[in-house]
């Protein structure tokens, strides 16, 4: 691959494709764009990310997948970005005890700490079986695909800044022309 300019903006003078193109339209589109925004908005320019590429091609191989929801794949793939990222979080043993999490209990989520046990319920609290969903990048119902949403978009956060997401507002655009499609935003 080649590429040159000047500032921000370059230009791609040569490259190879990987695969073929991948068709992606409505909702995989928009979520292929949320992912492209987003390693724009999270990783530095001009450093090599190859590992991460992997993780990439893999999303959007997902997302053209016809059978497929794009929920699974993007919180994939944004659990595997904390991980290039540096966030080395252990879902599986309580930051305060070092015990491992135990299914039935609830544990709050305190940022560059962990995952604390506690009795209270709230936007910042998963089950231990959610926990462990995290760990294993495995999502098998509703429930824990929401917690992972909830707890990817809380460690994202740190990392995109006060700004939203292009990306959301177009897919929320997207939604209300579309009556037949969920108002959940990736």
């Amino acid at each position: 691959m080649r590429w040159g300019g000047r500032g921000e903006v370059k230009t791609l003078r040569n490259a190879e494709a990987v695969s073929l193109g991948l068709p992606l339209s409505g909702m995989m589109l928009y979520s292929g764009l949320y992912v492209n925004e987003l390693l724009a908005r999270v990783l530095e320019q001009e450093t090599n990310y190859s590992v991460l590429f992997f993780d990439y091609l893999q999303c959007l191989q997902a997302l053209a997948a016809e059978d497929s929801s794009p929920e699974q794949a993007l919180r994939q793939f944004e659990l595997a970005l904390l991980h290039h990222l540096g966030y080395g979080l252990d879902f599986l043993h309580c930051a305060g005890s070092g015990l491992p999490v135990d299914d039935a209990m609830t544990y709050r989520y305190r940022e560059e700490k962990g995952f604390i046990a506690s009795l209270v319920v709230d936007h910042y609290s998963f089950t231990g079986r959610e926990l462990r969903a995290l760990a294993e990048r495995h999502f098998p119902d509703a429930e824990t695909l929401r917690a992972a949403k909830r707890f990817t978009r809380m460690a994202l956060k740190p990392y995109l800044g006060g700004k939203p997401l292009k990306s959301r507002e177009l897919f929320r655009q997207f939604v209300r022309k579309q009556p037949n499609t969920p108002v959940d935003d990736a």
